[in-house]
């Protein structure tokens, strides 16, 4: 038995499909092998650690006497996203999935979060974090709205410019917006402060 275990977790870094791929649209998907492919790769610290031994990658060595241990996990839990496979890891099988909002957030929610946060909500919309700026940023420094967006995850982020709404309260709001969203209806994952500066 070991005293202490390191584990290292690449987040993202696939290794090939999952047999569940067709339900999340990622048939093919296989970071590791794709980049090998495309650009190759020099990772001489995790082949050392035993990452070739898990399957053949292009320009990988499968070290014989390597100095850790690799494998290609599978889920057991339902869902892909990054805090269900990070609570599976530490012993949690989940098995009501969190919920994606690909077309938004449900006006009812957003509704509860403008009463609590005397603020007005713009954007809605699965966003990448530097364009939502770009987007939004400007206008919300003007009016002090709450620029509340998605992704693939479920997240629900809100982003606030900190010379407009102070740190304090972007946290009271995401707080309150964790409270009333971890469970029915809504399930989201994880609710994310985006405070910016600029």
């Amino acid at each position: 038995m070991f005293k202490r275990v390191h584990l290292i977790v690449m987040d993202s870094v696939g290794i090939g499909e999952a047999p569940d791929a067709a339900q999340f649209n990622d048939v093919g998907s296989d970071t590791l092998g794709h980049i090998a492919e495309t650009a190759g790769l020099t990772i001489p610290h995790l082949e050392q650690l035993g990452l070739g031994t898990i399957r053949l990658l292009a320009g990988v060595e499968a070290v014989a006497d390597h100095q850790g241990y690799a494998t290609k996990l599978e889920e057991v839990s339902v869902g892909k996203d990054t805090m269900t496979g990070h609570w599976e890891i530490m012993g949690l099988n989940i098995q009501k999935p969190f919920r994606v909002f690909p077309e938004g957030f449900p006006p009812e929610l957003l509704q509860q979060i403008e009463t609590f946060s005397g603020r007005k909500v713009v954007c809605n919309l699965p966003y990448s974090g530097t364009e939502v700026l770009d987007d939004y940023g400007p206008g919300q420094m003007e009016t002090g709205d709450l620029i509340i967006y998605t992704s693939a995850d479920p997240v629900l982020q809100i982003a606030a410019h900190e010379e407009v709404i102070p740190l304090e309260e972007l946290y009271r709001i995401c707080e309150y917006v964790r409270e009333i969203t971890k469970d029915e209806p809504y399930m989201i994952g994880r609710i994310i402060a985006r405070p910016y500066l600029g």
